[in-house]
């Protein structure tokens, strides 16, 4: 049968109980456990100070030898040996501290007396997953060794450790270069225990240690040398073992020198150092029957449990403390000439065990020759200073007193107090301090100490507050331990022996022959000693017994020159603390600094982005005659907006300030007739800021450019262009404030113009506002006299062009004294003119603007030409056909079909002719505050016509029209005009008496509170929906904050994180949680297909799929908001985590291994572990998608926001695993949220993928006006869609991977497919461009990619009853395919639930829907049932009642009446000018519809209209009545 070797670890050392004496096997217990709560409070609350008790009990002189001659050897091999069978120092995890508090004024410790200082203290490792839950079942600590005397502190404690040990394999342990020496070094990295030396008080590298097998064996030289002697003694055997059996193979050699290594180290411990270590007993009477030290060994015994007791770990072995000298001689051979030095201080040795002289200068012959001669120290109550109050300790703790520490532990232990432990052990409780040990009080009172009052003070007279360390301590003999500890010991290692199944003395075990086993018996340390070092002569080097010093010994012939004190030796460096976050302060800072740099730099990126969109050439030369730059505009104290400044030169000298796209011009600046131009700069924090002022210009030009270099570049240039001009130019420098102050901005200007126009207005009509406005005074239309008026202010009150013909006329007609600008005086002629002037002087003023070659007559020519002024008003084009029509009409009406020219009387009649029809009209547009005068003077224009030329006007009529404007009519009075276009005079009796009718009351309780209660109500009923499923998702999303932030808060307050960072990190891991939920659910709101599958189902009853986009938004918008909490909460972590010391982090973060001489820095947890490097990463990522994601970006740059949007997320859900993957504060648990969301995702995915990626042919292509592009392609055969719905495109011939959403104009009943592009951006725009049929020519159309349809609210339509469209521009494109849908469905006889659709369009000019014009046509010529109601506005109308606006109207009413429809679009749609009212119109259809309880109302368009449509809606549903239902989408 193969020979059992002794196991590594322990196990089944014991079959019956295999877990007995294991690694990390549970210390147990022979005094009762007295935790203070029973389970694992520390005990000894009541007890003193430890830090006082040592002060006070244990301290004294040093320098008194031992009273037997016991050597440093001895003492030194028992902690060696302590070393081999207990290591129960290493903290819990996580750290527990219960530091010892500095009493104030501690002359070691707290020399400033702040009070404030204390020792930090860890407890000790215990048993988590079975101990310290109940009083039955007490917190009970771990031995992370095996308790035998089996070799751990040579061989290690498991078998990977002593491989490393090992020379591959060989039967030798491994030495460092082959010498035998000393052991390898440990660049392998092993765990080994690596405290900073006191000395220096910096960690060094692990890798300076020798390879041992217990990690603790380089504390200090003293340890260190017997961990060499027993490495050294292994290969000794070795090479013995070898030449006694030849045939033995390495790995027998090894393990039999490893069982004769064990065998000697167990019999030199047990029966040569054992015995001297704990004294001659006769003197102790309580110890009669068990004086024998060591009794005889009688067997192995399975029942006895070899386990250390806490009590042994905490008190008894730590009696040699008492022992331990100051220092250690370091000695030579005996004859060799030398002188001796004084010894190694104690101390200074912690740490530096290796490059101390003890090791690498000496070998270790020298120190243990100094350690076999010299004599320890006295077996007393005094400890000597280099342990109480300079072991070693942490960093921000240099310098520790273990005597503290020992009553700690002790404490931490759950030890009794000093008589409930003697009671336990059977021995006699004591009663006074005295009885505790007489002779020790006497002899020291006799050499006048008073160390039993210190006792007696210390403990307050109270002999139950004494801890068993300081009375085991104090019981001290000259011969050793006294009772309690000399039983404790004894005990412990009789237990040790018996209870070894490998034990040397077994002989049942089979691992020593019988002669092995008489050579184990022979063998002393000396022959250890001597077998290990040749260098020395056993005649004279050492004595017979080196644990023993005797004079009588004839080898002792090297005697110690004296006993060491501390005074004679070095001192012990003081102790020192350490910050932590030292050496982190640059990289916390830079790090956030790049976060706010990088921030920065994309947002500047960002708007060079969009610059570069808008103009790829910052500065480009435009010819030769022009060069333009793009800056900000400052408008005002808040407004400022983006240009493109060109210089012209050459034959016009003009500075024009256009859109940052440099399509539209803003304004020009005239240098023509400047006489000056000032340049005003600004000096300090606003270098990159200028204003130029011309003198004959309305207001200065402030602009500011990205930096100083710009501005600099862009005045050079412009220096050079008046120069080329020749016109005369100034430069001046000046502050920023100064410059800010003296700058006539743009907003300036129009609150001059402002007051301007208020006070012409005030002082022609000497009207008063009722205290809603200021009325100005005299004084204050004074100082408006000097103000001038250019023809493009004087457009812009009108709201019409420069170049209008109208306007020129005017202007011309108001410039009496031909300056080129209009004067207040001037200005308040006209305006005097038009408010009291006589009819007869205002037809006259119409007469003459348009009587070009002043003849008195309006000839034909010139009447048309007034004619098509007024359609220049509106941007509208009229065929030369249809003028001639209508000129034809209006003449013949009035009996002037013969006539060649009109004088001013026929003018007058014509006009009179539509005043009563005028009466009925009462169009209410949108009006704007600040056009409040303006309104006025537009209402007196209008009452002449309304009233004829009698009529007067007065303050009354005034306040009439205001009234007015309150009431709820829409479009015109006459009902049968705007609601029947088709039949113009039928009905109109009836609607005429239904526009008489007042608008019924609604039955509401007027006040505040019920005002806000039927809102809410309101608001809950239309969507319901979307706020039960929203705030279903906050509770989720709350709960799953909750439940991380209450389990880091409560559940774990003692672990971890929690215990560094405090609440700080339970925010963290809320917001991390919310986080992957939040970020989780976002890919939902992106499945396109499967949200346009379900809303088909009956679930679109209980779910808003509409709302997916909203969701989406929101969601995200959440998620921004955790992931800021997370952020910014883990910066302060971080923090906490980068002062914490390196054994706390080592056991919070066990899954980042490190070397021991590596201090985590804050760039270590940044930006070298896993977690933190992807944070870092997600970050930057995030901050992209962000700001790519914004509306202004999707605006300019959709391309960008289209990569990052589309790729982005692929890298954020990558670096999101990862970042959990690392472990650093829990288990990843983000799949958990992920995984669901992103199976379905995926799925919609390739879906979407397997349609998009199939070619579409394009049927058709045109380029329609008002740049919008229509694309007619082919059907796919599985094209199913509904109208209103959308799909994504993309252009093989830009990029094959950017789709960009369009809806479809197409109806579900056409073959093919249909959408209408309006060229908008960089990707339309090229788009239009590919399609160009001048780019084309002979080539095919570019083909494209395809992915939906996708869903919207509109495809809803059809289930309302009355359903209103409202589209703004290119948002029309949905109800154009909705339109022609329903006049399909009513052709096919298909019965749906509408019943009434009214489709009102709002564009800017005439232009902007003429490419819908035809599919308007279509919709009209196919509505037999007068399903639809259109209505066209253009808001580029000037929105006020005037002379041309009359006028323009009657060629409107005109053209309607002749031709039976519009004269500027051409269709029966009424097109009106200016913005509708809503509220006006949507009140209509409730009196219109009296039987419907719900509207639909969808809207698409930018947002200031569906906001406006959105928040009419809103407000009429807080009253009681029908309900509108507002479903829109912006662009």
């Amino acid at each position: 049968v193969e020979k059992e070797y002794p196991p590594y670890d322990g196990w089944y050392n014991n079959r019956a109980h295999p877990d007995w004496g294991v690694v990390d096997g549970t210390l147990t217990r022979r005094l009762p456990s007295h935790y203070a709560d029973g389970t694992y409070t520390p005990s000894g609350d009541e007890r003193p100070n430890p830090r006082t008790i040592s002060q006070n009990t244990m301290a004294g002189n040093t320098g008194l030898g031992s009273s037997v001659n016991l050597t440093a050897l001895m003492v030194f091999y028992g902690q060696h040996i302590v070393e081999e069978i207990l290591d129960a120092q290493r903290a819990g995890c996580p750290p527990e501290y219960f530091n010892i508090k500095i009493p104030k004024g501690d002359p070691l410790y707290d020399n400033g007396g702040t009070g404030e200082v204390e020792m930090p203290f860890l407890r000790t490792r215990y048993d988590q997953s079975s101990s310290g839950y109940s009083p039955n079942n007490p917190r009970q600590q771990l031995n992370e060794i095996t308790p035998f005397i089996d070799g751990g502190l040579t061989y290690g404690i498991n078998k990977a450790w002593s491989d490393a040990l090992r020379l591959l394999k060989k039967r030798e342990l491994a030495s460092y270069k082959g010498e035998g020496k000393f052991p390898l070094e440990n660049s392998i990295g092993l765990p080994l225990i690596n405290p900073p030396p006191p000395r220096d008080n910096v960690i060094k590298s692990v890798t300076r240690f020798f390879r041992l097998g217990n990690p603790r064996g380089n504390e200090n030289p003293f340890l260190l040398a017997f961990g060499m002697l027993w490495f050294r003694h292994h290969n000794w055997l070795a090479r013995y073992l070898r030449d006694q059996h030849s045939n033995w193979s390495d790995e027998k050699v090894y393990n039999e020198a490893r069982v004769l290594n064990i065998a000697v180290h167990q019999k030199i411990t047990m029966y040569d150092w054992l015995p001297l270590y704990l004294g001659e007993c006769s003197a102790i009477a309580a110890l009669n029957g068990t004086c024998e030290v060591v009794p005889n060994y009688t067997g192995y015994k399975s029942s006895i449990h070899p386990g250390i007791t806490n009590v042994f770990q905490a008190a008894a072995m730590r009696f040699g403390h008492t022992l331990v000298p100051p220092g250690v001689y370091h000695r030579h051979a005996f004859q060799e000439a030398h002188v001796n030095r004084l010894g190694l201080r104690t101390c200074n040795t912690y740490g530096n065990s290796v490059v101390s002289e003890a090791i690498v200068e000496s070998d270790i012959d020298k120190l243990m020759m100094g350690m076999a001669s010299q004599i320890a120290e006295k077996e007393d109550n005094i400890i000597t200073p280099d342990l109480r109050g300079s072991v070693f300790g942490p960093l921000d703790f240099s310098r520790r007193d273990l005597m503290a520490l020992n009553i700690q532990r002790g404490r931490d232990h759950g030890l009794p107090d000093y008589n409930t432990a003697r009671k336990s052990f059977g021995l006699k409780k004591r009663v006074t301090f005295e009885e505790i040990n007489p002779v020790l009080f006497r002899n020291n009172a006799n050499n006048g100490g008073k160390l039993l009052q210190d006792v007696n003070d210390t403990h307050g007279g109270d002999i139950s507050k004494m801890d068993v360390w300081t009375g085991g301590l104090l019981e001290t003999l000259p011969t050793g331990p006294g009772e309690l500890f000399r039983l404790i010991i004894r005990d412990q290692f009789i237990r040790i022996r018996d209870g070894d199944r490998f034990w040397f003395e077994n002989a049942d075990n089979g691992l020593l022959t019988p002669s092995e086993l008489e050579f184990v018996r022979n063998t002393t340390i000396r022959d250890v000693i001597l077998r290990t070092n040749p260098n020395l002569d056993p005649n004279f080097d050492i004595q017979q017994n080196p644990f023993l010093w005797q004079s009588s010994d004839p080898l002792a012939l090297c005697p110690q020159p004296m006993q060491l004190n501390e005074t004679d030796m070095e001192e012990c460096t003081a102790p020192e603390t350490f910050d932590y976050f030292t050496g982190s302060e640059l990289s916390y800072a830079l790090t956030f600094a790049s976060f706010g740099l990088f921030v920065i730099c994309r947002s500047e990126q960002n708007k060079l982005q969009m610059r570069r969109a808008i103009n790829k050439h910052r500065s480009t030369k435009q010819g030769d005659s022009e060069i333009s730059d793009i800056a900000t505009e400052i408008l005002g104290p808040t407004r400022t907006r983006e240009v493109q400044v060109k210089l012209s030169c050459c034959n016009q000298s003009f500075i024009h300030i256009k859109t940052a796209s440099g399509r539209q011009n803003l304004r020009t600046i005239d240098l023509t007739k400047s006489k000056d131009v000032m340049i005003s700069t600004a000096y300090n924090r606003g270098r990159n800021t200028m204003f130029l002022r011309a003198d004959k210009d309305t207001h200065d030009l402030v602009l500011k450019f990205n930096d100083t270099e710009e501005r600099d570049y862009f005045i050079v240039r412009c220096i050079n262009f008046l120069q080329a001009s020749n016109v005369p130019h100034k430069r001046n420098n000046m502050s920023l404030k100064q410059l800010m102050e003296k700058a006539s901005t743009s907003q300036m200007r129009d609150d001059a113009l402002q007051k301007f126009f208020k006070a012409a207005l005030s002082a022609s009509l000497k009207l008063e506002d009722g205290g809603m406005y200021e009325v100005l005074n005299s004084k204050e239309a004074t100082k408006f006299i000097h103000i001038e008026l250019s023809k493009k202010e004087f457009a812009d009150y009108f709201k019409l062009k420069p170049t209008s013909m109208f306007v020129d006329q005017m202007f011309t007609t108001a410039d009496t004294d031909g300056s080129g600008s209009v004067s207040f005086r001037e200005f308040l002629d006209i305006m005097v003119l038009f408010t009291k002037g006589s009819p007869q002087d205002k037809a006259k003023l119409m007469f003459d603007m348009y009587d070009l070659d002043k003849s008195g007559q309006l000839s034909l020519k010139e009447f048309k030409t007034m004619l098509r002024s007024m359609m220049d008003m509106v941007n509208a084009s009229v065929a030369t056909e249809q003028m001639e029509e209508l000129v034809n009409t209006m003449l013949t009406t009035h009996g002037y079909q013969n006539k060649q020219s009109l004088t001013l009387n026929d003018f007058q009649i014509i006009m009179n002719k539509y005043s009563n029809e005028l009466s009925d009209a009462s169009l209410v547009p949108g009006i704007y505050a600040n056009f409040f005068f303006k309104l006025a003077f537009l209402f007196f224009i209008i009452s002449f016509y309304e009233h004829g030329f009698s009529s007067c006007l007065s303050l009354h009529n005034f306040r009439f029209y205001m009234s007015l404007h309150k009431k709820l009519f829409f479009f015109y009075s006459d009902f049968n005009y705007v609601l029947s276009r088709k039949t113009p005079v039928k009905k109109t009796q009836q609607q005429k008496s239904r526009v008489q009718i007042k608008v019924s009351k609604k039955v509401f309780k007027p006040g505040r509170l019920n005002v806000w209660t039927m809102a809410l109500a309101n608001y809950v009923q239309n969507y319901r929906l979307q706020i039960f499923w929203l705030t279903l998702y906050l509770l989720v999303l709350a709960g799953i904050f909750v439940e991380r932030a209450y389990f880091y808060s409560v559940e774990r307050e003692f672990a971890g994180l929690r215990r560094i960072a405090g609440y700080g990190v339970s925010i963290t891991r809320g917001a991390a949680s919310a986080m992957m939920f939040t970020y989780s659910s976002l890919l939902v709101t992106m499945c396109r297909n499967t949200i346009t599958a379900l809303r088909e189902t009956f679930l679109h009853l209980y779910i808003p799929f509409d709302s997916a986009i909203i969701m989406h938004r929101i969601i995200a918008w959440l998620a921004l908001i955790f992931t800021a909490m997370h952020i910014i909460g883990h910066s302060l972590n971080i923090y906490s985590i980068s002062t914490q010391t390196p054994g706390d982090l080592t056991c919070l973060f066990r899954d980042y291994w490190r070397l021991t001489n590596e201090l985590p820095k804050f760039h270590y947890w940044c930006w070298q572990t896993i977690t933190g490097i992807t944070g870092v990463l997600l970050t930057l990522i995030l901050i992209v998608m962000y700001t790519f994601a914004s509306d202004y970006s999707r605006r300019r740059i959709f391309k960008w926001f289209w990569w990052t949007h589309n790729f982005g997320y692929i890298f954020l859900y990558f670096f999101m695993v990862l970042h959990g993957s690392g472990f650093l504060v829990q288990d990843p648990f983000f799949y958990y949220f992920f995984l669901g969301p992103a199976i379905l995702y995926t799925l919609d995915k390739l879906y979407s993928l397997s349609r998009s990626k199939s070619e579409i042919s394009v049927v058709n292509a045109e380029l329609l006006p008002s740049d919008v592009t229509h694309l007619e392609f082919k059907r796919p055969v599985s094209f199913n869609y509904k109208a209103g719905q959308w799909v994504r495109i993309a252009c093989l011939s830009q990029s094959p991977n950017e789709y960009h959403p369009f809806t479809l104009t197409s109806a579900p009943h056409e073959e093919t497919l249909k959408v209408h592009i309006r060229a908008v951006g960089p990707w339309t725009i090229n788009l239009r461009n590919i399609y160009n049929p001048d780019v084309l020519r002979d080539s095919p159309y570019p083909k494209l990619y395809l992915d939906g349809p996708f869903g919207e609210g509109h495809q809803d339509w059809y289930k309302y009853d009355v359903a209103v469209l409202v589209g703004g521009g290119i948002g029309v494109t949905p109800f154009a395919a909705i339109l022609k849908d329903l006049v399909n469905m009513a052709q096919s006889g298909v019965r749906i639930q509408c019943k009434k659709v009214y489709f009102m369009w709002v564009t800017r000019d005439q232009k902007q829907y003429e490419w819908l014009t035809d599919i308007i046509q279509e919709v009209e010529s196919k509505d037999k049932n007068d399903l639809v109601d259109t209505h066209i506005f253009i808001t580029q109308f000037p929105q006020k009642f005037d002379l041309r606006t009359t006028m323009l109207y009657i060629c409107e009413r005109q053209f309607q009446k002749v031709a039976g429809k519009s004269l500027f679009t051409g269709l029966r749609a009424v097109t009106h000018f200016g913005r509708p009212e809503f509220k006006s119109f949507f009140v209509s259809l409730t009196e219109e519809h009296t039987q419907v309880d719900k509207f639909g109302v969808f809207s698409c368009g930018p947002p200031p209209m569906t906001n406006e449509v959105d928040k009419t809606c809103s407000k009429l549903n807080k009253y009681e009545g029908p309900t509108f239902l507002h479903h829109f989408e912006n662009f």
